[in-house]
């Protein structure tokens, strides 16, 4: 179990986070970042399972910005509030509050970035963005390749499903042309294929995404 702490961003912003430490010493640290559903169970969940790898993790409510203790299941209502919420975060708000959780992660060591669904988008920018990240893996970040022409600052898996409608192939593309360098991975998966709390988990592919992630971040963290 983690615990609710305080982050500040650079522009004197207040938000929460979500934190874990793990058992004995860190092997580095991940901020893991939200879906639209804010740092819901989910989310916490899976910051969890990267302490449970030997991680400090760290998840901070990005909404905070826009809307406090934003915790949303995966109903079409949920979903349709979510996007709502979104809209009211800009990206350069988000990059404030992810770097704060970047900064407050590093005593543990070498930092990573996870993130999902919305998340993965937030990772891309960060990638390119933040200061002090040693990886990157975003899974099924919808605006990445609005974002293609980003010069990225460190290392970058993304992980896409085949069958999301809502992230095309011809966009999957349009990254991979940009950022030969980047390591993608596209499986027989629908959009949020890693979240077993929706219809669309896909046990399989969740399973192979998470393997290439932790050797990913072995490599990439130490």
């Amino acid at each position: 179990m983690g615990a609710n702490i305080t982050l500040k961003a650079g522009d004197g912003h207040q938000f929460a986070a979500y934190r874990v430490e793990p058992k004995g010493k860190p092997k580095g640290a991940m901020v893991v970042v939200q879906e639209i559903f804010g740092v819901n169970s989910h989310i916490r969940e899976v910051a969890e399972g990267f302490a449970a790898d030997g991680y400090l993790a760290i998840a901070p409510a990005l909404f905070d910005r826009a809307e406090r203790n934003v915790e949303l299941g995966y109903s079409q209502a949920d979903i349709g509030r979510g996007r709502d919420i979104r809209m009211k975060v800009p990206w350069e708000q988000a990059m404030l509050d992810t770097q704060a959780a970047v900064d407050a992660a590093k005593g543990a060591g070498k930092v990573g970035i996870v993130g999902y669904c919305w998340g993965g988008s937030v990772v891309w920018l960060a990638a390119a963005r933040a200061k002090g990240l040693a990886a990157a893996v975003g899974y099924y970040g919808g605006a990445v390749a609005q974002f293609a022409d980003e010069k990225l600052a460190c290392p970058v898996m993304l992980h896409f499903g085949d069958k999301d409608a809502s992230i095309p192939l011809t966009d999957v593309a349009k990254v991979q042309k940009a950022h030969p360098e980047v390591t993608v991975h596209i499986y027989e998966a629908d959009h949020g294929f890693n979240c077993d709390h929706r219809g669309q988990f896909n046990a399989a592919a969740a399973k192979l995404a998470r393997e290439r992630t932790l050797a990913f971040l072995a490599k990439n963290l130490g």
